[in-house]
């Protein structure tokens, strides 16, 4: 048995976290080719348990395991953007329609608050590290519940990995006050149909959101 890391974790665990926190923060580059020694260092787990959690990112498609030679991490392109979105897309739509008939009021009038706090923000303050990482839970704020009100262990499951797709293919994005309000405003739009109860109109809404970020993902790639 593997020990067990802070808060009762096993170290495989810890080690799957690190690697990706190295991603998200750039110490490991997305196309990046490594030996196992190397990400021991880096990463200050043993090798036991580095190797369960490479195995699991391998299953996840974030790296390819390179027998005696190394570990190859995926470089997201536009093939993987287009898929990642358009199963993102699948599951939402029918998740979105769920969640108009389940969601708490007091819950969607949180979320309306926030996005509009942060469009105020982001007119005042412009694009800071904080102002990065609470996009990032307002993205998780919307979709994550979206998707929670399926109460389907696979569904969820599928969305975090995707977020970690988007995320891989967010690193070499730019983020720009102009691009940080016109997410708002497509946020917006969903949860005020979802307001209204109508499922038809967030579905669209929905659909119109991830077209959009999809163009804007691809433009990265031309």
């Amino acid at each position: 048995m593997l020990a067990e890391g802070p808060g009762g974790g096993r170290l495989s665990d810890l080690a799957y976290t690190r690697i990706l926190e190295a991603l998200f923060d750039r110490r490991l580059s997305a196309g990046a080719f490594v030996s196992q020694n190397e990400l021991v260092q880096l990463l200050g787990v043993p090798v036991a348990p580095l190797r369960d959690a490479l195995r699991v990112l391998e299953a996840e498609g974030i790296l390819t395991i390179h027998p005696r030679s190394g570990i190859q991490f995926t470089k997201p392109g536009a093939e993987l953007t287009k898929s990642t979105y358009q199963f993102r897309t699948i599951i939402e739509r029918a998740a979105v329609r769920v969640f108009v008939e389940m969601a708490d009021d007091a819950e969607i009038a949180a979320m309306r608050r926030r996005h509009l706090e942060m469009a105020l923000k982001l007119e005042t303050t412009g694009i800071t590290p904080e102002i990065l990482l609470e996009l990032e839970e307002l993205e998780g704020m919307l979709h994550g519940a979206t998707i929670a009100s399926l109460r389907n262990p696979l569904a969820e499951n599928a969305y975090r990995r995707m977020r970690m797709y988007l995320r891989l293919v967010r690193l070499d994005r730019r983020m720009t006050v102009p691009l940080a309000q016109r997410t708002m405003r497509e946020h917006l739009e969903i949860i005020a149909a979802i307001e209204a109860r109508d499922p038809d109109a967030a579905e669209a809404a929905l659909i119109a959101h991830y077209a959009t970020a999809l163009q804007r993902h691809l433009g990265m790639f031309v």
